[in-house]
């Protein structure tokens, strides 16, 4: 079962600007930076009351988010729903005719088990499910 919006994310192309115009916005500062090598992205974690705004800055040139950029520009990049049984959700969701991008969840940043919705079939909009590691 979905129970929350786990975070948004913004992808950027200067992780230091980002995190300076969404401490201004925010009011806050990131609780968190932290890269994930395997997906060639470095992230920062602002908490908004019980979700998160993620920015993520390509550490690749052939990182997705470095393709996003360079396709769309910086700007909203998904939305994730944090789940109790992320492998659930996944069969449940492909059950419903939903594509996903992976077969397995895989370890994502902030400690999370993370599996994407291809946008395809979620009305535009890249979709993650989140679980706690």
């Amino acid at each position: 079962m979905i129970k929350r919006i786990e975070h948004l994310g913004i992808a950027v192309d200067n992780l230091e600007k980002g995190n300076e115009v969404f401490a201004k916005i925010l009011n806050i500062q990131p609780y968190k930076e932290e890269a994930v090598e395997r997906e060639g992205v470095t992230t920062s974690f602002f908490k908004v009351g019980e979700s998160q705004v993620e920015l993520l800055e390509a550490s690749k040139e052939e990182s997705p988010i470095a393709k996003f950029i360079a396709k769309k520009g910086g700007g909203m990049h998904h939305v994730a729903f944090y789940t109790d049984d992320i492998k659930a959700e996944m069969a449940r969701l492909k059950s419903e005719g939903f594509e996903l991008l992976s077969d397995e969840p895989k370890p994502g940043a902030d400690g999370k088990l993370i599996c994407f919705l291809h946008p395809k079939y979620t009305a535009g909009v890249l979709v993650e499910l989140c679980q706690d590691a």
